[in-house]
């Protein structure tokens, strides 16, 4: 056979097995004699034995795996892999539904999707060829399982056509398979879950071949939007992938008899008809042939998602609604009283150490008096403990009353530090003494921690010893107290002080971006100061004219301020002791003026116009503001977090969840390289 007629010959087959494949792997429909297809298989794999040239990438025999070892080295994903928020409750889901209407300010229409209790998994297409799949991993990078996921017979290797698009989907293993494959491993997996994600993970991808996992897919990333979610699911299974039958479509428009006269397996109704449809699917779940853990609830208009966007965490426009969140049972010992840097009360429960989901829960929030009233909970009671959205411990309930005659847990009516009365603004307690030592506390560490002034060298403990020693009491006293003082303090030498007070010095030189949320005024955080800021309020003295006036209005006047922000700025700025601490901290050097850089002599503008974020560590910039000061330099703006009117994200290693949101947005991502190189 010449080579000409082998490459002819080969693609013969190569077009045979792949109908063949798909029939018997998506369709469930063999076409052939597995002795029919294992002699065309064999004949093609000779002749790409015997030819190299001609295995192409998405060769059906890729199918069985390789003996070669891989390490599953990491990828950057270039699409937003988001979690999810949760909910528990359909009050809880028809409120954010409610919601999500109210703030995209029209009717929108919701598709319901089974939530895989499988692997995540991210799927990404070059010209209809699948060039790499990746696990979802931190969100921001995953592991490399190309040569894993090739194996899975309802992946397509070659696409109906030639797209480019990357494709998020969940890989699972059937139920009625788990037990038979789990009994001739070695090490058996819990649940079909843990085995498919086990799988996926192996070294040699022909251990994985034998292992017959599937997958759904889901979302679709296509480099021309489509308008709505339901036709990227149409678009997805044309294009040869495999969607979940039981998708469900909920709206009040006319829309949902066009649905389901295209989609005969689908479930329509009225909004106010999804209660029904998630107590079904509640009931029906032990029934599938695979394992779910709850329903994706997803806005269908892909313009209304653009407009909502997304937090640093999760897309405002889905949520998944959970079936049931992982519980324990232990018993409460004691409920203790914190207080916070504003004097904010807070009640937390320690209970008996109990394991939840791989986590040992010994102390559980409480929030406030009127949690615990609605619980009617008391010290002894025996309580069910989950883990909200398998993260936050909560008592869920009581499931036992206590055999000590203990009643519902009430707040002492006396601060437990200074023993000031409690008073009662909204649905909590504060303690109203500024001078309370916990609110001292907690005021002087958040001022100087990583994120406000980061002041080097001095943490928690060393707060706590400064407080001991009667050095210092307020924030002011930082810039004002001797550090040679320390030396006879315990713990504290030459090398810790100078530390000390090059920290204390560098902190002077931090923008009044920075310093104002240091303040500590509710309300005010980084956000809100860089809105503030944008909008005109540049330094402390206009944001106190606008206080001393005693009208909101020029403040409620900018987007992203409520009345609730507005109100507690004002009131907050009247107190003599935030005036007091804003005067003694500007004598002491502290920018109270947010002001551009002089411009370098000789030094192109070339950011002019542009508006720079930061993410990760690098090498040349530490810390990684001074990569910003050169963004400033150059007349460019500077953000701390990403949005729509960011143009530029510098992404260093170990970068976080902006980067996520930034690929979202379409944001410019520079490397360090690459930013080092427009500097010059």
């Amino acid at each position: 056979m010449t080579h000409r007629e082998a490459g002819a010959r080969a693609r013969e087959l190569s077009g045979l097995l792949e109908r063949y494949q798909h029939a018997y792997f998506v369709e469930s429909k063999p076409l052939v004699s597995d002795t029919e297809y294992d002699r065309l298989f064999d004949e093609l794999s000779a002749i790409e034995r015997d030819y190299p040239d001609l295995a192409l990438p998405d060769s059906p025999t890729r199918r069985v795996g390789s003996d070669i070892t891989q390490e599953l080295p990491e990828v950057a994903h270039t699409i937003p892999v988001l979690s999810l928020d949760k909910s528990y409750t359909t009050e809880e889901l028809t409120a954010w539904m409610a919601k999500t209407e109210r703030n995209a300010g029209c009717p929108l229409s919701f598709v319901c999707e089974e939530k895989i209790d499988g692997a995540s998994m991210v799927l990404y297409y070059e010209k209809g060829i699948l060039k790499r799949a990746v696990t979802r991993g931190n969100g921001i990078v995953g592991n490399d399982v190309t040569g894993n996921v090739k194996t899975i017979g309802t992946v397509p290797l070659r696409l109906a056509r030639p797209v480019t698009v990357a494709v998020r989907g969940e890989v699972f293993l059937a139920r009625s398979l788990f037990s038979t494959i789990n009994a001739t491993l070695e090490d058996p997996y819990a649940n079909p879950r843990n085995l498919a994600s086990g799988s996926l993970r192996r070294v040699k991808s022909s251990e994985v071949a034998g292992i017959p996992l599937s997958i759904f897919v889901y979302e679709g990333f296509f480099p021309k939007p489509m308008l709505t979610h339901t036709g990227i699911l149409e678009e997805l299974g044309a294009l040869g992938f495999t969607v979940n039958p039981r998708v469900a479509y909920f709206t009040n428009d006319s829309t949902r008899g066009e649905i389901a006269r295209r989609h005969p397996t689908w479930k329509t109704g009225a909004l106010e008809e999804i209660g029904s449809f998630l107590q079904a699917e509640r009931n029906e779940r032990r029934a599938l042939d695979y394992e779910i853990d709850g329903i994706v609830v997803k806005v269908d208009e892909i313009a209304v998602r653009e407009s909502l966007g997304y937090t640093g965490h999760h897309p405002r426009w889905a949520i998944a609604f959970k079936f049931e969140s992982p519980e324990g049972v232990t018993t409460v010992k004691a409920i203790e009283v914190q207080v916070g840097r504003t004097g904010r009360i807070t009640p937390v429960a320690r209970v008996e150490p109990v394991k939840i989901s791989g986590a040992t829960i010994s102390n559980i929030t409480l929030h406030n008096q009127e949690y615990i009233d609605l619980l009617e909970l008391a010290i002894g009671d025996r309580v069910a403990v989950s883990r909200r959205g398998d993260v936050i411990p909560a008592v869920e309930r009581v499931l036992e009353k206590n055999e000590t005659g203990a009643t519902t847990w009430k707040l002492p009516p006396l601060c437990p530090t200074c023993a000031t009365a409690l008073v009662r603004q909204g649905a909590h307690h504060f303690c109203p003494n500024a001078d309370c030592p916990d609110q001292v506390k907690g005021r002087l560490v958040f001022f100087v921690g990583r994120g406000q002034m980061d002041i080097e060298g001095i943490g928690p403990e060393t707060i706590e010893a400064l407080i001991g020693s009667g050095l210092v009491h307020n924030v002011e006293d930082l810039y004002s107290f001797d550090p040679e003082k320390l030396l006879e303090l315990p713990g504290f030498g030459e090398k810790k002080v100078a530390q000390i007070r090059e920290g204390i010095q560098k902190s002077r030189e931090k923008p009044f971006h920075i310093v104002l949320p240091a303040l500590g005024i509710p309300e005010i955080g980084q956000k809100a100061a860089e809105i503030l800021i944008a909008a005109g309020f540049t330094d402390i003295d206009s944001l106190l004219a606008v206080s001393d006036a005693g009208d909101p209005a020029p403040l409620l006047a900018i987007h992203g301020v409520g009345e609730r922000t507005a109100a507690t700025l004002l009131e907050e700025l009247r107190r003599p002791a935030i005036r007091t601490r804003i005067q003694r901290l500007r004598e002491a050097g502290v920018q109270m003026r947010e002001s551009p850089r002089e411009k370098a002599d000789g030094l192109a503008q070339i950011f002019t116009g542009q508006t720079w974020c930061v993410t990760g560590s690098f090498e040349s910039f530490s810390p990684r503001e001074k990569a910003m000061e050169e963004v400033q330099r150059r007349g460019g703006r500077v953000t701390t977090s990403v949005s729509a009117k960011t143009t530029h994200l510098l992404a260093g290693t170990s970068a976080g969840s902006k980067l996520a949101k930034a690929h979202s947005l379409g944001v410019t991502i520079v490397s360090e390289a690459e930013f080092r190189s427009l500097l010059g």
